[in-house]
């Protein structure tokens, strides 16, 4: 099979930010800035709840965005968890990669980066998701007032968490032959404070390596934290495994241990591409330099073994 570059792939919610994509691929940008491009115009779309400005808060109704980079030549990583207060979070973690000796900074730490590179600032809870962050704390018979003044909060959150997870994923080929990366969520929706999921953890919910593909995923981040799932897919290519049968194993592996919903994406360095899910309805995107608008395609479902439900 002929090698395609060129080509980036990334999950369904993502398909409007591919063709800023692309544009980078086509007068030969690095799949790496390709990759940071897509996941800015996400982060800053309001009508898209589950990444930055706009995602759903935790319990207490703070955002905390997460995010992670790779670049799969020189295996270099960034990362942020539970960041305030900032637009951008992928950049951020770009700027970990880059402009500090370490890989993955959280919290206060990660907002003190962000204001020393001059990174965005913004309020990320805006009217709509407050309104649905009030919503949800009145289902569980508490006000904004009453949650902060508990001291516990394990009880509410059992309420709050519902199937309400999101991401977005960006996958890269740029015609160097370069793959890259990127993850960038506001987490789950209405989480115990500074949970982290899968997101920002390289191996996990993100991995690439220019010489075999890449591998991100969305949905039930604590299946793929258990399974090490992104750096599975990426051994399972490695090992000569067809790009289809990567994705749908990594769906398998999900269900073997919980039925939450589970997606992934797969991005071979041929630039073959694959996807697959447990849940009807899923989809994930792809452009190419010589396409004039993104494709968006279904998901593959694998079901649990002995499943009746509907997914």
């Amino acid at each position: 099979m002929a090698r395609v570059t060129g080509v980036i792939v990334g999950s369904g919610n993502g398909a409007s930010a591919l063709p800023a994509g692309v544009r980078i691929l086509a007068r030969g940008g690095s799949a790496l800035d390709a990759v940071e491009a897509c996941a800015k115009i996400i982060e800053a779309d309001i009508t898209d709840t589950s990444v930055g400005r706009g995602g759903k808060p935790n319990v207490l109704g703070e955002v905390e965005l997460d995010a992670s980079i790779m670049d799969g030549t020189t295996h270099r990583t960034g990362a942020v968890a539970a960041l305030k207060g900032y637009l951008h979070p992928i950049t951020v973690a770009r700027a970990v990669m880059e402009r500090t000796p370490h890989v993955f900074i959280v919290g206060d730490g990660a907002a003190r980066l962000a204001r020393e590179i001059g990174a965005e600032r913004t309020q990320n809870l805006t009217p709509s998701t407050r309104k649905l962050w009030v919503e949800r704390l009145r289902s569980a018979g508490e006000t904004p007032s009453s949650i902060r003044r508990r001291p516990k909060l394990l009880p509410v959150v059992r309420k709050t968490v519902r199937e309400e997870r999101g991401t977005v994923n960006f996958l890269a080929l740029d015609r160097r032959g370069n793959v890259a990366s990127a993850v960038t969520t506001s987490g789950w929706a209405y989480k115990y404070p500074g949970r982290v999921g899968d997101s920002p953890l390289i191996g996990a919910g993100n991995y690439c390596d220019s010489r075999i593909g890449a591998a991100a995923c969305t949905g039930y981040g604590e299946l793929a934290i258990r399974n090490v799932t992104a750096k599975t897919a990426v051994d399972r290519l490695a090992s000569g495994m067809p790009v289809d049968l990567v994705a749908r194993a990594a769906i398998a592996d999900a269900n073997a241990l919980d039925e939450g919903a589970f997606n992934i994406v797969v991005l071979s360095a041929k630039g073959v591409h694959a996807s697959a899910t447990n849940r009807e309805g899923r989809r994930y995107a792809w452009m190419t330099v010589s396409m004039r608008e993104p494709q968006v395609t279904p998901r593959p479902i694998v079901r649990a073994r002995g499943s009746t439900r509907s997914r």
